[in-house]
């Protein structure tokens, strides 16, 4: 059918483009609210517009003070300046900036490419990897456990923004808050070595911070986090950010590669 000259054809990324159009298309919205909501509840700033999302904890936090582009940037470089000059002079700490498409070169703006992290996902159902014996695992529902949690993800990432670790520099009490956000520990002879959370939101369940520390590496803990995270998602579309390391294990639980994220770093 001809078109009239005044429709706009269908993108799957336009502001008027229903949610769910697409499964990337959801995931980016979903990831878009994950980066925010850890903002939010710190009473950090937001930035919500129809191209991007955009968090700022006013300090360093690690993977939360991004902007995730809701749409491709092309040639257009407008909304990345628009990002930068929103960062700027606001707080401290490097700001990453996700997309779900490849961009143009950032490098003359002052950004770094951190590289393109694998976007999985796993519908419901399947089976589960085995229970691991010798780890206890424990959802996480004080601030002391939420301090040890923040302690495994930024040592065992790790995030070296905020090492050495101090108390609440990751988190604090108030994500415990936010029902979306579901976080568990898992334990080796009574030691929390591995962290990983959950955050649900429009449909999808994402695996995320999942972190364990390298004296802990290879002894079940990440697959014991896995398994407690996909059983606490029963009935969800399972989906993550994984990095090369952790492909080859997640893909052995069907986990389905759909893409390559573009993530720059830029320190302001």
């Amino acid at each position: 059918m001809a078109s009239t000259g005044t429709d706009r054809l269908e993108t799957g990324w336009l502001a008027t483009t229903p949610l769910g159009d697409t499964l990337l298309q959801n995931f980016v919205v979903h990831h878009a609210a994950c980066v925010a909501s850890v903002a939010t509840v710190h009473g950090g700033r937001m930035l919500r517009r129809d191209d991007v999302v955009a968090a700022d904890m006013g300090r360093p936090g690690g993977l939360y003070n991004s902007a995730v582009l809701l749409q491709p940037l092309i040639d257009d470089v407008r909304v990345v300046a628009d990002v930068e000059a929103w960062y700027d002079g606001q707080g401290r700490g490097e700001v990453l900036l996700w997309s779900a498409w490849p961009t143009p070169d950032l490098t003359a703006r002052g950004w770094v490419l951190e590289g393109h992290p694998p976007l999985l996902i796993r519908p419901p159902g399947g089976s589960l990897p085995a229970a691991a014996r010798d780890v206890a695992v424990d959802p996480v529902t004080d601030d002391a456990q939420l301090d040890d949690f923040g302690r495994i993800v930024v040592d065992g990432f790790p995030l070296p923004e905020l090492q050495p670790y101090r108390t609440h520099a990751l988190f604090d009490g108030r994500l415990l808050n936010d029902p979306r956000w579901r976080l568990w520990l898992a334990r080796i002879d009574g030691r929390p070595v591995s962290a990983g959370a959950l955050f649900v939101e429009h449909g999808l369940a994402q695996l995320s911070l999942a972190a364990t520390l390298p004296s802990a590496r290879g002894r079940g803990a990440w697959y014991a986090l896995v398994r407690t995270r996909l059983q606490a998602a029963s009935g969800l579309t399972s989906v993550g950010i994984f990095s090369d390391d952790s492909r080859p294990g997640i893909e052995r639980l069907a986990f389905l590669p759909i893409t390559r994220f573009t993530l720059w770093r830029r320190d302001r």
